[in-house]
């Protein structure tokens, strides 16, 4: 039986193309996913660790903010903020606990304002983990907002605002290397 995808027939050759951009793919979610380096400096409410990845020539640094949902101290979630290796692009990449609804995704809104929804990406056993890219416009919304709500969802119906702090957010942000 041949494969396909869409509806239309896929070579061998794409398959494993395919299989290898999965599997880098993965790699490049799971390794810094729990950014756990040594806390190199705190700016504010957030943590500035460093790391240097398996096969990485030069330290990784993110900055990270762990907080814990004030009604339910069973729902946590790490924020980490990094930028990629080749200073192209700017991460935003939340761990949520395991047992969140998948299909909601991860809300956020900064202050008052609704900000959207990103996908689930993965999840490992630490968590599963949602990651957007950062444009100019998300940036600095999280630059001059006082306080960022991260919603994840245990049913369709349930929501869970988890508050985080972004004092500090700006200056660690510009010393990220």
């Amino acid at each position: 039986m041949a494969a396909t995808f869409a509806g239309r027939p896929v070579s061998p050759p794409a398959i494993r193309r395919l299989a290898g951009i999965v599997a880098l793919a993965a790699c490049a979610v799971a390794a810094p996913a729990a950014a756990q380096g040594p806390v190199k400096n705190t700016f504010g409410d957030w943590q500035m660790r460093c790391e240097t990845p398996a096969g990485a020539r030069t330290e990784q640094c993110a900055m990270v903010q762990s907080v814990q949902a004030e009604d339910k101290p069973n729902v946590s979630l790490v924020v980490i903020v990094l930028k990629t290796a080749d200073g192209r692009s700017r991460l935003l990449r939340v761990i949520a606990p395991l047992g969140v609804l998948l299909p909601s995704g991860l809300g956020l809104k900064i202050d008052a304002t609704d900000v959207g929804r990103a996908g689930f990406v993965r999840c490992l056993p630490s968590g599963c983990i949602a990651e957007v890219v950062m444009d100019d416009e998300l940036l600095g919304k999280l630059r001059i907002g006082q306080a960022a709500t991260f919603i994840v969802f245990q049913t369709p119906e349930e929501g869970i605002g988890i508050p985080v702090s972004l004092n500090g957010f700006g200056t660690a942000f510009d010393s990220l290397p």
